[in-house]
C-alpha cells in the first residue's frame, strides 16, 4: 500500500504561476497590487519574471505605436476613465508621467537583483510608485538610486550587476521566451507553463481556474 505524507500531497496539488511584468506599464502596476493575495498562496509556486514590454512590442506587437500616434479620441477618453476606475478600485495613484513611454531597461535589470535579495516586491511597488504616483522618471540613475536606497539594496552590488552582461542577458532572455511562448504585452501570467492570461482585468479568471483546480467551492 503506498502513502503519502503531508508534503506529497502539497507538491502534488501545486500549480505554478509565472508574472511576466514591466514596471513602464500601468496596467502592470494594477496587476501587481491585485495578484499579491495569489502570489501568497500555499498552492502556488508563484514566479516573478522581469521583461522589456517595448522589446515584445518591436517584435511581435507594433500596432501599439500606431495607436499612440493616431488615438481614437473617444476611445482615449474612456481609456482614461477606466484607469481612473482601476486604479481607485485597487487602491493605488496612478497619474500621467511626463516621459511616457519610459526607458525601464535599467529598472527591469535591477528587478532581478531584487529577486536574488528576496525584495522583488518591494523594489517593483517602489518603482512603480516612483513612475506613476511621483510622475518621476525612473530612466534616470538618480531616480533609480533612491529606489535602491529605499529598498535597501546594497549600492555598488546593484550598478555592478545591472551593467553587466549576465543581467542584460536575464531581461532579454526572458522578453524573447515570452514572445516565443505567445506573449504581446504586459502583465502576462501563466499558469502551468502553457495556460496564458493578459492583463490585468484576467487575474479573476486565472483565480478562478486556480481554485477549480483546487477542488475549493
Amino acid at each position: 500500500m503506498v502513502t503519502f505524507s503531508f508534503v506529497d500531497q502539497a507538491v502534488l496539488i501545486m500549480s505554478k504561476v509565472e508574472f511576466f511584468f514591466d514596471c513602464s506599464s500601468p496596467w502592470t502596476y494594477l496587476a501587481f497590487e491585485s495578484i499579491q493575495p495569489l502570489a501568497a498562496r500555499a498552492d502556488v509556486e508563484f514566479i516573478w519574471r522581469p521583461f522589456l514590454v517595448g522589446g515584445v512590442f518591436n517584435t511581435v506587437n507594433p500596432s501599439v505605436y500606431e495607436n499612440r500616434q493616431n488615438p481614437v479620441p473617444i476611445k482615449q477618453r474612456y481609456y482614461k476613465k477606466d484607469l481612473k476606475d482601476w486604479a481607485r478600485y485597487v487602491g493605488v495613484e496612478i497619474g500621467a508621467p511626463a516621459v511616457f513611454p519610459v526607458n525601464s531597461v535599467k529598472a527591469m535589470r535591477g528587478a532581478f537583483v531584487a529577486i536574488e535579495e528576496n525584495k522583488l516586491v518591494e523594489y517593483a511597488r517602489a518603482v512603480f510608485k516612483s513612475y506613476w504616483t511621483g510622475l518621476n522618471d525612473i530612466s534616470q540613475d538618480n531616480e533609480l538610486q533612491h529606489i535602491v536606497d529605499e529598498v535597501g539594496l546594497d549600492t555598488e552590488s546593484f550598478w555592478q550587476k545591472i551593467s553587466s552582461q549576465p543581467y542584460k542577458d536575464k531581461l532579454r532572455d526572458n522578453t524573447q521566451e515570452l514572445v516565443e511562448r505567445g506573449g504581446f504585452g504586459s502583465p502576462t501570467m501563466f499558469l502551468d507553463d502553457d495556460d496564458m492570461y493578459f492583463g490585468n482585468d484576467r487575474i479573476v479568471l486565472l483565480e478562478h481556474k486556480l481554485t477549480a483546480q483546487s477542488g475549493q467551492s
